[in-house]
């Protein structure tokens, strides 16, 4: 902006947007310090860099608000979890299963983490019933992203939306 711009020659572009041309750096500075306005480079690249005037308060301005603009139209995917446990009850299972079709809709991911407690270690292979039965039933509506995984007491499948 203004003295930091270090190029003997720029290709000045005034307020209303018409391109001037090349002009020397002196000539670019004389024209913005005229108009009460500032001389941004915009294009610090081009060869000779593309320098603008304009107020550099409502040029930031505008920018902030581009840059928020932006912020609040993308979506954040978040990772929802869903606990289950191996005896886990048909009707009980029909709920869990309408609340991750619900995060998939909304476009989340879902974690199924199946909880072990005392003997049930003893019956793993009723965990791995229960995560596949989960994975056949959201096959055409989910990718798998994390295979089903013994971690300590507990197995992790990670589910993402097709």
């Amino acid at each position: 902006m203004n003295e930091t711009i270090q190029a003997p020659e720029v290709r000045l572009i005034i307020e209303n947007g018409d391109n001037i041309g090349t002009v020397s750096l002196e000539d670019a500075l004389e024209r913005a310090n005229e108009a009460g306005l500032d001389l941004v480079e915009v294009s610090p690249d081009a060869n000779p860099p593309v320098c603008k005037i304009l107020d550099y308060g409502k040029y930031k301005f505008q920018e902030r608000k581009k840059a928020a603009a932006a912020r609040k139209s993308q979506k954040t995917v978040e990772v929802k979890e869903i606990k289950m446990r191996p005896g886990i009850d048909t009707h009980d299972y029909d709920v869990k299963m309408r609340a991750i079709r619900r995060f998939f809709e909304d476009g989340d991911k879902v974690k199924v983490t199946l909880r072990f407690r005392g003997r049930e270690m003893a019956h793993q292979h009723l965990g791995w019933d229960v995560l596949n039965r989960v994975k056949a039933d959201t096959l055409e509506i989910a990718k798998i992203e994390l295979e089903p995984k013994f971690e300590g007491r507990q197995m992790i499948m990670v589910l993402a939306p097709k």
